[in-house]
């Protein structure tokens, strides 16, 4: 990558895309620890900037918050995930100032960094609610999925600004396609993948590939999908039967086959169009996250495959988010400048007139 080719803001994406992958990280530790209820208030900590230390401050959180004693390190796991949060938000804030500085650059773009900026505060927005309704599931997941989003839009932010990877030359448009459904099926397997985290339903089978020592177990899919239940006091660790939670972990296990077959068949296809570099990083990606996911049904959910297995969703997202990039269209030419080629080319068909 030439560096004569980055456009200004080019560095301060890539750290904010490294941000936010460390962000998806934490907040899938913080998920995964039964932390998210480490501190009951929202942005604070019991009505501090960190987790109550000191005697008066632990009264104080007695005081005012008698049904959530104080657990110290979920705290931490908490407010370290609200820290690096908000530190990625100031940081796409920046990002879009500079972009309305400098709209009128070529090349500068100014729509995705405000886009961005609209993300991250409903990114907060999401993060309060997920404290203050308890981790209902629907805000969990929609949660996990704007973090996911705004991994995927910064990335996409660097690799524009990096003034290089120009469009190939060459591709068929139902290669096109083809990339594109699959960045759909994926963010759809996300989004299934925060559900099955969100309800507790990741042990829901804990043998392969049979669930329950049956290929197709008792499931209930109307409770299991139920995206209007009502919850109690609140949703930690979960408050589905084991039918519901076996039919989302079971909805999850055959999203992960249709998706690895998507992915298989473009990675086919790109290789056949002479791009063996994207196919590789691709099946790469697939292999990584497919092993990570058996694993931890194999090993009953252990806390470093788990996070692992986070992290592998957001490097296939990513992967497709670059394999779209590369493949896609080139634009038009600009209007203006096709208008000056065919004046210049009237005017010279008239000097050639006169002679």
């Amino acid at each position: 990558m030439a560096t004569s080719t980055r456009r200004p803001g080019y560095r301060l994406a890539l750290c904010a895309t490294l941000l936010a992958l460390l962000v998806v990280m934490l907040g899938a530790y913080t998920r995964l620890t039964h932390a998210g209820l480490g501190c009951p208030d929202w942005p604070g900590c019991y009505g501090f900037l960190g987790v109550p230390q000191s005697a008066e401050q632990l009264a104080h959180a007695e005081r005012h918050f008698p049904d959530a004693p104080v657990e110290a390190e979920k705290g931490w796991s908490e407010m370290v995930h609200r820290y690096f949060a908000g530190s990625l938000g100031l940081l796409i804030l920046v990002l879009a100032i500079q972009a309305v500085r400098r709209r009128d650059r070529a090349g500068q773009p100014l729509r995705l960094p405000l886009a961005l900026l609209a993300l991250v505060l409903l990114q907060a927005a999401f993060g309060m609610w997920t404290v203050t309704l308890k981790l209902w599931p629907q805000v969990v997941t929609a949660h996990l999925l704007g973090g996911f989003a705004t991994l995927g839009l910064l990335f996409l932010l660097s690799l524009r600004l990096s003034g290089a990877l120009p469009p190939l030359q060459g591709v068929l448009p139902r290669l096109r396609t083809l990339a594109g459904l699959a960045l759909l099926a994926v963010i759809g397997q996300i989004a299934l993948g925060g559900w099955v985290s969100s309800n507790y339903a990741a042990v829901a089978c804990v043998d392969l590939p049979t669930c329950h020592g049956q290929w197709w177990p008792a499931m209930d899919f109307a409770n299991g999908f139920h995206l209007t239940q009502h919850i109690g006091p609140n949703y930690l660790g979960g408050q589905l039967d084991s039918d519901a939670r076996t039919a989302i972990h079971m909805s999850h296990r055959l999203g992960a086959l249709l998706v690895s077959l998507l992915l298989l068949t473009l990675a086919w296809q790109l290789r056949r169009g002479g791009l063996s570099g994207l196919a590789g990083l691709l099946l790469l990606a697939l292999a990584a996250q497919v092993s990570l996911g058996l694993a931890n049904v194999l090993l009953h959910l252990p806390l470093a495959v788990a996070v692992a297995h986070n992290l592998g969703g957001a490097g296939l997202l990513l992967v497709l988010v670059l394999v779209n990039y590369r493949l896609r269209a080139a634009a038009p030419a600009r209007q203006g400048a096709g208008l000056r080629l065919i004046g210049r080319g009237g005017d010279e068909l008239r000097r050639y007139s006169r002679l």
